[in-house]
C-alpha cells in the first residue's frame, strides 16, 4: 500500500476535514480527523501532518499539495493567532461561559448546542454533582445531570439545529462548520443577554476549527466575536462551565434521538458505523429515502453505503 505524507497549517487541515466531511471515518488517538475516499485513506495529525495511503494517494495529494509549499510561514502565522485566543488559567476558577456541541458526527439526529454560565462559586458544587466531560458519562447519568444542572439554576441556552434546516443549509453551501460556529455564537449570545450585567470574565469554546476560521464564519453572517472569547481543544476537561455545556447539549441530543426514534417508527443509531448503514437501508425499504431529510444528515456518505444493503 502506497503512502505520503504532508506537512500543512491547522487551518488548512480545518479546510480538509470540511472538504472530506461526507467522507470521515473513527478517528485514530492523537489525530484531528481521518477521511475514507475512492482513492485513499486520509490521516490528518495535530503535529500538521497528513498521512495518505492507498491505492492511488496521489490522487488526493494534488488537492492539497500547493498548501505545503508555504507551510512554514502558515504555521507560524496559525500559532500566533491561536495563542491569542488560549484562555487564561485563571479563567477556569473564574465565573465564566462555556459552549459545547453534540451530535456532529451522528448520521441521524440534530446537532444541539449549548452554552452555560457558571460563578466562581458555583464551580465547586458542580464538580461534586459530578459534572464533568460528557464523553465520560452514561446517558443515563447525563439526563440526570442535567436535571440536575437545571435545578440550581445554571444560567443556559440551548439550540437545536433540525434536520430538515441542517440539509437545506447544507445545499445552500453551508459547510458543517459554519452551522456549529453561528449556533455557538447565538447561543453565546442568547446567554450574554440573558446574564446581562453578571461578572462574566470570558468565554470559552471548545475548539472545532481555528479562530481565524470562526471568525471568518461570523463575518459571513455580519456577526462578531464577543469581547474575551478564548478557544480551547478539550476544554470540557478543563473548564467545567464548558463540562456543562456539554451535558446540556448531549441530553438534549439523546432526547431529540429518541423522538425521532418515535416518529420513523425504527430505532435510529448514534453515530455513523454500518449499523447505521443498515438501519438506513431498513428505513429506505420500508419509510422511502424522502423520509430520511426529516431525520438524518442526508449528504453523509452513509447515505449512499447504505444501498448495498437494499
Amino acid at each position: 500500500m502506497s503512502q505520503n505524507v504532508l506537512t500543512v497549517s491547522l487551518e488548512v487541515i480545518e479546510k480538509m476535514k470540511q472538504h472530506y466531511l461526507a467522507s470521515l471515518t473513527t478517528t485514530p488517538q492523537g489525530a484531528i480527523f481521518r477521511a475514507k475516499t475512492a482513492h485513499s485513506v486520509i490521516t490528518a495529525y495535530k503535529s500538521g501532518k497528513v498521512l495518505f495511503q492507498g491505492g492511488n494517494p496521489q490522487a488526493e495529494i494534488a488537492k492539497w499539495a500547493k498548501h505545503s509549499n508555504s507551510q512554514s510561514q502558515e504555521k507560524t502565522q496559525a500559532t500566533s493567532k491561536t495563542s491569542f485566543y488560549t484562555p487564561p488559567e485563571t479563567l477556569f476558577n473564574a465565573s465564566h461561559i462555556g459552549s459545547d456541541e453534540a451530535g456532529t458526527g451522528d448520521y441521524f439526529g440534530p446537532i444541539t448546542v449549548a452554552s452555560a454560565y457558571v460563578k466562581a462559586d458555583q464551580i465547586s458544587l458542580l464538580k461534586e454533582l459530578g459534572v464533568k466531560d460528557s464523553k465520560n458519562l452514561t446517558e443515563k447519568v447525563i439526563l440526570e445531570l442535567a436535571q440536575e444542572i437545571a435545578r440550581i439554576r445554571i444560567p443556559y441556552s440551548l439550540l437545536i439545529l433540525h434536520n430538515p434546516k441542517y440539509n437545506r443549509l447544507q445545499k445552500n453551501g453551508w459547510s458543517q462548520g459554519k452551522m456549529k460556529a453561528m449556533l455557538h455564537h447565538h447561543a453565546i449570545t442568547n446567554l450574554l443577554h440573558k446574564i446581562g450585567n453578571s461578572e462574566l470574565d470570558g468565554i470559552l469554546i471548545d475548539q472545532f476549527c481555528e479562530p481565524g476560521i470562526y471568525k471568518r464564519h461570523l463575518a459571513s453572517e455580519q456577526e462578531s466575536l464577543p469581547d474575551k472569547t478564548y478557544f480551547m481543544t478539550k476544554a470540557e476537561s478543563y473548564s467545567i462551565a464548558v463540562a456543562a455545556s456539554s451535558i446540556i447539549a448531549r441530553a438534549s441530543f439523546v432526547k431529540e434521538m429518541d423522538k425521532l426514534s418515535e416518529q420513523v417508527g425504527i430505532p435510529l443509531n448514534k453515530g455513523a458505523s454500518k449499523h447505521v448503514d443498515q438501519t438506513i437501508a431498513k428505513i429506505m425499504r420500508e419509510k422511502g429515502e424522502a423520509i430520511l431529510d426529516s431525520c438524518a444528515k442526508v449528504h453523509f456518505a452513509n447515505t449512499e453505503k447504505a444501498k448495498k444493503y437494499l
